[in-house]
Parts: C-alpha cells; sequence; structure tokens
C-alpha cells in the first residue's frame, strides 16, 4: 500500500492556466505510466489504485491530489522490486508536471504466505476424515492476507471453506456476503473449526510429525 501526493498551485483554469501547476495531471499521469508498465510486470502481480482527491471544481487548477496503489506480488523480493518501479511512475509525473511529490503508506502492507505443505496435508486428511470434504489444490492468488506475516515465523496454513455451494459468486459480491448467513455456510465453518482442533491436537500428540513440519519450515525459503 503507497500513496502519492502530489502538490502544485491553484489557477483560473479559463483566464489563466499558464499560471497554474496542476496537480490532478501528475496524478493522471502516474495511472499512465503504472498502466504502461503493466506490459512488463509478471504475470502473477497486480497494481490497482483509485484517486482519492483530484481537485474541488473545474473551474479552478488543481493544487493538491492523493492517489493510492496497492502492489502485490507473490514474494516479497520482487515485491519491493515492483514497488520501486510503481514509485518511479509517480516520481516521473511529478517531475513532468512540475509538482512536489510525497509518498508515504497508507496502512501496514503484508508478507507473502508460505503455506507449510506437511501442516497442510495434515489438515486436508483431517477434514476429509471428519465430513467427508476433499480440499481442492491451492490455487494462485494475488490477493493478500495478513496470515502472511505469520507464515514467514512460524508454520502456517491459510485454508479455505466454501460458504455460497455456487463457484459462480466472486468474492467480495454482495452475494457472497448473503451466503454467509444460510446453514450452509455455516455448518462448512463448524467443520473447518473442528478439522483445525483435531489438526493442532495430532500435531502435538506426534513429536515426529512436529519435527517434519519444524523441518519443512526451516528449509523454505521466504
Amino acid at each position: 500500500p503507497v500513496q502519492f501526493e502530489f502538490f502544485g498551485k491553484t489557477a483560473h483554469a479559463a483566464s489563466a492556466p499558464e499560471k497554474g501547476v496542476n496537480a490532478l495531471d501528475a496524478a493522471i499521469q502516474t495511472f499512465n505510466s503504472v498502466n504502461a508498465l503493466r506490459e512488463h510486470m509478471r504475470s502473477d502481480s497486480r497494481v490497482h489504485g483509485v484517486i482519492i482527491d483530484g481537485g474541488k471544481a473545474a473551474n479552478i487548477v488543481p493544487d493538491y491530489s492523493k492517489v493510492q496503489f496497492y502492489v502485490r506480488s507473490t514474494t516479497k523480493t520482487y515485491n519491493q522490486e515492483l514497488l520501486e518501479r510503481v514509485k518511479n511512475c509517480a516520481r516521473g509525473a511529478a517531475l513532468a508536471t512540475g509538482t512536489k511529490l510525497e509518498i508515504t503508506k497508507f496502512e501496514f502492507s503484508y508478507d507473502n504466505m508460505v503455506t507449510n505443505e506437511t501442516l497442510s496435508k495434515v489438515f486436508n486428511d483431517t477434514i476429509y476424515e471428519l465430513a467427508g470434504i476433499v480440499m481442492n489444490e491451492p490455487a494462485k492468488s494475488t490477493g493478500s492476507i495478513d496470515a502472511g506475516q505469520v507464515s514467514q515465523v512460524c508454520p502456517t496454513i491459510h485454508p479455505y471453506f466454501d460458504v455460497t455451494n455456487d463457484p459462480s459468486i466472486a468474492g467480495h459480491t454482495r452475494e457472497l456476503g448473503e451466503s454467509t448467513l444460510k446453514d450452509y455456510a455455516k455448518e462448512q465453518m463448524k467443520n473447518t473449526i473442528a478439522a483445525l482442533v483435531l489438526t493442532a491436537a495430532k500435531v502435538i500428540q506426534d513429536p515426529k510429525l512436529y519435527e517434519e513440519i519444524k523441518y519443512e519450515f526451516d528449509h523454505t525459503e521466504m
């Protein structure tokens, strides 16, 4: 999460536009540059943003604009590289428009999620034994979760459970929200909670399994 604030100078947009320094132009140019950058990004990465502030009136040259971007990647190393390139898009826009640029973070960032496959297999076997649920292979995701931070310091899994029984319903939709109130979703949640508890119990009671999980974590590239 990166925030760009551009500072320009107001002027009357009709009678004296040459006296203004347009901060909105800098914001728009940043988006244009990021759009050009997408062709040269890795396919497992995403950059998306919004203009939070772009001026107050159409007849006044905007002296301030603010944009926010999420920069997502599957590895921390490439994310830092891509983030710097996005920052360069804003720096170039500021230079081209004569605005001043301030770069900040508008919220904490998340590290990439590293799933412990040994622990994941224990959970998959457990939920199948408990409720006959077959877990799908993890799909490639360009989203982000705070469990990524946890997975950098200890063995972690982040299993998802179905709440819709309808693969056509996408995330972050009203339909998904409504589905969470139905009995099917509640039953799925109960099964998942029970499987997580039983998974933890298996690890605690089996020193050999514990060592296998720890060995994988110690030898996994973050």
